[in-house]
């Protein structure tokens, strides 16, 4: 099972992205999916995660400014990004676990996606 990201980019402060992540297999096979960013020289942290039956939560730095969903049509997770700080750079990593093919439960990662907020 493979996740691939996208939409990452550089953007003014105050400004907005939009991140999409594409898993190979359906979302519904991830327990728990989300992203998580890493900025340099920091460790990596979780940004946005969704559960299953739909509940979702966020770190204190994004909240109220991001907003995950899924796009069950395109079979989807999203991380729509508004408000954006120059604290929010870093390279964004999609997640999900669940149970894989193999039969076991596991936490898989996207290649990430860099984003950069500068003027």
């Amino acid at each position: 099972v493979q996740l691939v990201e996208s939409g990452g980019g550089w953007v003014q402060p105050g400004g907005s992205l939009r991140l999409s992540c594409l898993p190979s297999e359906s979302i519904f096979r991830f327990d728990n999916i989300g992203w998580y960013r890493q900025a340099p020289a920091n460790q990596r942290e979780l940004v946005a995660s969704i559960v299953k039956v739909g509940s979702s939560r966020y770190s204190d730095s994004v909240q109220g400014r991001f907003t995950i969903s899924r796009d069950f049509a395109k079979n989807t997770v999203d991380l729509q990004m508004n408000s954006l700080k120059p604290e929010d750079t870093g390279v964004y990593y999609c997640y999900g676990e669940g149970m894989m093919p193999s039969g076991s439960k596991d936490k898989i990662w996207g290649q990430g996606t860099q984003v950069t907020v500068s003027s």
